[in-house]
């Protein structure tokens, strides 16, 4: 997916959101936001949000010398999402059909990204997706993806979510290769926040070598490389991963809510929209 004209101010407003997360120095403020221009005004329009926002978000940690600027709000989620863990397995356990819970369920949990907005209410938002409809629904597809696949590679988003996609990990019967971000950007997940999240106990937790907000492959480890060559099926979590690897032409099924109008546009939908699509299936969803 391409970036669009309306992802530059979202940009200036992340970079903005963020620089006061870390310092009250105006002065500093303003010198990134410069530079955030002065870089904007210079990037093709060829390539994906995930790639401006790497730049951006490279911008924020060179002037400020914080490369976590996120850390404790991404503790701080882990902990909120693990202390629901126990309700959350438990509509798994009681429910009519544990994969499409659990899939939910891990949906469910996009909603906790600070790149599109730092206002989110877990509870209210755990229960709305819960009983929303799909706006694209390839269930049935992803089932038997996974009756069918040896290797199966999830490609995490954010910190928090993590601990939601632990749950969809679960219920795989087959070994899982879960990869994370190689450094922190914004509030995506890293090894450090999937292993507090107990992916580490249910996964094969790797890092895919690369410090975007989406799992941009130029900018990937080999390592990651060929794990995600040799997947029988791929699961990509977030609008970030979705950005990232929606032309690619390997077995991806993505699982988002769509957060921002961007999206939601790229996609055909309405934002909010809760989607599980099968790569290569929007077109024909479209038509």
């Amino acid at each position: 997916m391409k970036a669009y004209l309306d992802c530059y101010p979202c940009f200036f407003i992340q970079a903005l959101n963020t620089a006061r997360l870390v310092t009250s120095e105006e002065r500093v403020i303003l010198r990134i936001l410069k530079e955030v221009s002065v870089y904007l005004s210079q990037v093709s329009f060829d390539v994906t949000p995930s790639e401006i926002g790497r730049g951006v978000y490279r911008i924020i940690s060179r002037l400020t010398g914080v490369n976590d600027p996120y850390k404790e709000v991404k503790e701080s989620c882990i902990r909120q999402a693990l202390a629901l863990y126990p309700e959350l397995k438990q509509r798994i356990d009681t429910s009519e059909d544990r994969l499409m819970t659990a899939v939910r369920l891990a949906i469910a949990g996009n909603v906790i990204d600070f790149g599109t907005s730092s206002s989110f209410d877990l509870n209210r938002d755990l229960e709305e997706i819960l009983s929303q409809d799909f706006a694209i629904n390839h269930f049935d597809d992803f089932r038997n993806a996974l009756k069918n696949a040896a290797k199966i590679l999830y490609i995490a988003d954010n910190a928090g979510e993590t601990v939601f996609d632990r749950l969809l990990v679960e219920e795989i019967s087959q070994p899982v290769v879960y990869a994370v971000r190689e450094k922190p950007i914004i509030n995506d997940a890293t090894l450090e926040d999937a292993v507090l999240s107990g992916l580490d106990e249910v996964s094969d937790v790797m890092s895919s070598g690369c410090d975007s907000p989406g799992s941009i492959l130029n900018f990937c480890s080999e390592q990651f490389l060929r794990v995600y060559r040799s997947a029988d099926l791929i699961i990509s979590k977030g609008q970030g991963n979705y950005e990232a690897l929606s032309d690619e032409k390997r077995p991806i099924f993505f699982l988002l809510k769509a957060k921002c109008p961007v999206v939601a546009r790229d996609l055909g939908l309405e934002e909010g929209s809760i989607i599980l699509l099968k790569r290569g299936e929007k077109r024909r969803f479209l038509s």
